[in-house]
């Protein structure tokens, strides 16, 4: 009886510990602050579009939901998003994108050809822009 006992003790902790992967490595999660943080980007450093406010505050409310749905602690939750190293995680993953999309920072033009694309498509990253 203590082995079967033991065993399924066991099982449950390694069930627990699969069932929460490092916050940097749940897709959901990165891909919803990527994408708040890529129209951020857009509306400061492209004038004829805005940036839908409150559905952005709503975005990350929503995504910081999730990950406590998940089981994330509000305290891992919080590490995750104050983590230094996370933060330039996501800005070279930002920085990939728009590469990949024709855009820099440091160029207006191409943000806002850009951020017109995302809204176009209905994106994620278009949804929470507006143009001018």
């Amino acid at each position: 009886m203590r082995i079967l006992l033991t065993a399924v003790l066991t099982g449950m902790m390694a069930t627990t510990a699969m069932a929460n992967p490092p916050l940097r490595e749940v897709k959901q999660i990165n891909d919803g602050l990527l994408y708040v943080g890529l129209a951020d980007e857009i509306r400061k450093n492209c004038d004829s579009i805005s940036g839908r406010i409150f559905k952005g505050i709503g975005r990350l409310r929503a995504i910081h939901k999730s990950a406590q749905d998940m089981g994330y602690t509000k305290d891992e939750i919080e590490t995750f998003v104050d983590s230094r190293a996370e933060k330039n995680r996501l800005k070279a993953r930002g920085k990939a994108y728009l590469k990949a999309n024709g855009a820099r920072l440091e160029d207006k033009a191409s943000m806002c050809a850009l951020g017109r694309k995302e809204i176009a498509k209905g994106s994620p990253i278009g949804t929470l822009l507006y143009e001018n």
